[in-house]
């Protein structure tokens, strides 16, 4: 993995942990519990993503990523026991790592020689499933079944990788560009409650 995916993927599994303690910090959790619902948010995708792809898993191949999801996760905790933070703070440190992990894990897959769609679904995937277990695990309706634009929005920016890739753009410029359009796109979406149609079945 060259430098900057991995930098990518660092600052991605450090993001999750985060969000992941500041959803569990308005339950009634204890510090152990904290702890395992930063880890599934950290983790959580990225494991999948491996799973499914048949590579090793990432943080059991490199444990700094394990490391850096348990550090962000108690620097995090500390933080919440000590400030009094905003209820919704989570979703804009959850819009950077929807939008670090969506390119990590697309890019990841291009580099296994996926095809493009394939490799899109797999960048949705990484960004959003780790999200679901934080959700889960916090007793929460995941961000991804019903909220603002979410999944919309890790795909669209998934699939404009996938294109700067095939028109021959540098790497780290096709990331950069495609971590800023998951970015913009969610935090428009939190900010004008822009949404897909929810089905309700007629009774």
């Amino acid at each position: 993995m060259n430098e900057g995916l991995y930098a990518i993927g660092l600052c991605a599994v450090a993001v999750n942990a985060a969000t992941g303690v500041l959803e569990a910090g308005r339950k009634p959790i204890d510090l152990f519990g904290m702890v395992v619902v930063a880890l599934a948010a950290a983790l959580g995708g990225g494991t999948l993503r491996d799973l499914l792809l048949d590579r090793p898993v990432f943080w059991i191949v490199d444990p700094s990523y394990l490391w850096a999801a348990v550090a962000a996760g108690l620097t995090t905790f500390v933080l919440v026991r000590r400030l009094r933070l905003p209820l919704n703070l989570f979703l804009i440190p959850d819009a950077l790592g929807l939008a670090l992990f969506t390119v990590l894990g697309t890019q990841i897959a291009l580099g296994m020689g996926a095809d493009g769609f394939v490799a899109s679904v797999m960048g949705v995937i990484t960004g959003v499933f780790g999200g679901v277990l934080r959700d889960v695990l916090c007793n929460e309706v995941p961000l991804v079944f019903g909220g603002e634009l979410y999944a919309t929005a890790a795909w669209a920016g998934a699939l404009l990788l996938v294109a700067l890739n095939h028109f021959g753009v540098a790497p780290n410029a096709s990331a950069a560009l495609a971590i800023a359009a998951v970015l913009a796109l969610r935090l428009a979406a939190i900010r004008w409650r822009i949404r897909l149609p929810i089905f309700v079945a007629r009774r």
